[in-house]
């Protein structure tokens, strides 16, 4: 059975089509106004800015983004050292928890940590767009309890067919990285391990076990 694309307007989705097509998550993600397969990346746009409410746009879908707080810690603490390390290096910009980007004409994706080069930024930096059209360099996501192992395999497909070089999918769980530098190009670390920047951001190092740590009082 093939996917379904949620993009046409006369067509009314039952949640088993959402499914397929979205990966299973709970249907209290997913917004029903507008309806599934006609949301617009202005509806995106609305939504942020009247109801303080982060959507993604997947297939005219709109999903809400899910964020625990232990989740927002890690995303944080990974967005401050490589916001530092990228402008001590004159690299490019990170983004949290709320950057928005248009990363294929029709998918907004919101990384819960992103960086964008400088060379990619030359055409849209101006524009300051709440969503500007960009594939970041690095996109990072702490992986909460609400995502499915379906929805965040659609997600880096996403990513990789829109140009991203490199993927972390962060779980606070296990306290491991997925370092992903292709679709099927993946490796494991764990606590007793260095992440490294890689050629997107090359001399970065974090230790692990430092960057797992809560913070103590």
């Amino acid at each position: 059975m093939s996917t379904p694309y949620l993009g046409d307007p006369s067509l009314v989705w039952t949640t088993d089509q959402l499914a397929a097509a979205l990966g299973p998550m709970p249907l209290s993600r997913i917004v029903f106004d507008p309806v599934p397969g006609t949301a617009t990346i202005d509806d995106v746009v609305r939504l942020e800015a009247e109801q303080n409410m982060l959507c993604e746009l997947v297939d005219a879908t709109l999903v809400r983004k899910t964020m625990g707080y232990y989740e927002s810690i890690l995303a944080t603490k990974l967005a401050s050292l490589l916001s530092q390390f990228a402008a001590d290096q004159n690299l490019g910009v990170v983004a949290g928890e709320a950057g928005m980007l248009r990363i294929l004409p029709d998918q907004v994706r919101i990384p819960d940590v992103s960086f964008v080069s400088w060379e990619r930024l030359k055409s849209t930096l101006p524009a300051r767009d709440a969503a500007p059209s960009v594939a970041p360099d690095l996109a990072v996501e702490i992986i909460s309890p609400g995502n499915t192992r379906e929805e965040m395999d659609r997600k880096l497909r996403d990513y990789f067919a829109a140009g991203v070089r490199l993927v972390w999918y962060v779980y606070p769980q296990t306290k491991e990285i997925h370092v992903f530098t292709a679709l099927e190009q993946q490796t494991v670390l764990g606590e007793p391990d260095q992440l490294t920047g890689g050629e997107v951001l090359p001399g970065l190092t974090v230790d692990l076990a430092s960057y797992f740590a809560m913070p103590a009082p």
